[in-house]
């Protein structure tokens, strides 16, 4: 049974209607996924909303009676949308959800949901004022193959966790830090933006740690250190690489050695460790592979985001991921924002192909170094990597944050 085929969530026998904050750019993803269900009818699609005018796309095409606006303001006062999905810059989430939950509607927020403790306490105090949800767009938390990782790690399949990790290596062209005004920086107009690789293209990976953890704990973790390095190829303001290193209460450390300059392409895996074995989760394709297993094998089934959003409405099903459950990438992220500027990696170090947009910059062995701290646990200062810098460590103030 396909997305399309399942019955239709409907409250009060109307089917939902649903509207798109930022329809362009990754806007076009979410226009993407709804475009078979509106066909299906499982909800309708009233308006598209952005500062430039909608890019087309085959694969979802905008329904006829669907309105196309340019201020999100008056889309509410307009269409009354059921649901409305908000895909804009992050500095921008706040108030434009804010604005969406207060007019009555419920919110699929794009990650990162906020930028900072302070953000995400406004944000859930409106949740809690309005009695509206708020999803967020952490899709891999829908993977079946994390729920059976999961489960074989608190049914002790790999004997006592001794540590998490995340190891990914992308390429990331020149083009992609002119996609948008905030891409690369840390700040836009005195604003927080926090682009970077742990802030944005591997999130995923990083928050599917953060559920491992969480299921170790029985709750959301509270994290307590977080040891940073930070690393860039460019004159941007954040990281294209980045080891870093988070301990909890109450749940083992967490490492996620990343970039967006490797010399091969590693998807981005997700690492445990226990004493009865290692599992690997590859997060992009779901291939699992538990201790015992011969080889990794395909997890099918993924619940939408979006399916799960409107379900809830209907009938009370619970959030895949709520606000709250995404407060410890919060508190990291507001970690990141204060960190003291990547170190730039440039010479020798570095080997660059192609020219323009597609100009390419890797990093010279940098594949090795990080598969080598995500499957020990140890920060690429500790592996004695001559490039490597001191981490930034901070200390987080006791505080529960789920």
């Amino acid at each position: 049974m396909t997305a399309a085929d399942r019955p239709v969530s409907t409250v009060g026998g109307q089917v939902p209607r649903v509207a798109v904050v930022g329809a362009n750019g990754h806007g076009r993803w979410h226009r993407r996924v709804i475009a078979p269900l509106h066909a299906a009818g499982r909800l309708r699609l009233v308006a598209l909303v952005d500062v430039r005018p909608v890019e087309p796309d085959p694969d979802a095409p905008v329904p006829d009676g669907t309105d196309v606006f340019t201020d999100h303001r008056e889309m509410l006062r307009a269409t009354r949308p059921d649901a409305v999905v908000i895909c804009t810059p992050p500095h921008t989430h706040l108030p434009i959800a804010r604005d969406v939950l207060t007019a009555g509607a419920d919110v699929l927020l794009e990650k990162p949901p906020v930028l900072s403790l302070a953000e995400h306490d406004a944000l859930g105090a409106v949740l809690d004022e309005t009695g509206r949800a708020c999803q967020v767009g952490f899709q891999a938390l829908g993977s079946a193959a994390l729920g059976e990782l999961v489960t074989a790690v608190t049914e002790g399949r790999l004997g006592t966790v001794l540590g998490i990790s995340t190891v990914a290596a992308w390429q990331r062209p020149d083009g992609y830090y002119t996609r948008a005004p905030w891409a690369g920086r840390r700040t836009l107009d005195g604003r927080p933006v926090l682009d970077g690789v742990l802030a944005n293209p591997i999130a995923h990976a990083w928050m599917q740690c953060l559920a491992v953890a969480e299921a170790i704990a029985g709750r959301p973790v509270t994290p307590t250190v977080v040891e940073l390095e930070r690393y860039r190829v460019r004159p941007i303001e954040v990281d294209d690489t980045a080891a870093m290193r988070v301990e909890f209460r109450g749940a083992p450390p967490v490492v996620a050695a990343v970039t967006l300059a490797g010399e091969e392409f590693v998807r981005g895996e997700v690492l445990v460790e226990g004493t009865a074995g290692r599992a690997v989760l590859e997060y992009p394709t779901d291939r699992l592979l538990l201790p015992g297993d011969p080889e990794p094998r395909t997890v099918p089934g993924r619940v939408g985001l979006l399916e799960n959003l409107l379900d809830h409405r209907a009938t009370g099903t619970p959030l895949i991921a709520p606000l709250a459950r995404t407060a410890p990438f919060t508190a990291v992220l507001e970690v990141i924002q204060h960190a003291p500027e990547p170190t730039l990696l440039d010479g020798d170090l570095v080997t660059t192909t192609g020219a323009g947009p597609d100009r390419v910059v890797t990093i010279r062995g940098v594949n090795g170094v990080l598969r080598k701290a995500a499957e020990t646990g140890a920060l690429l200062s500790e592996l004695a990597v001559p490039w490597a810098v001191p981490p930034a460590r901070t200390t987080l103030a006791e505080r529960e944050v789920g």
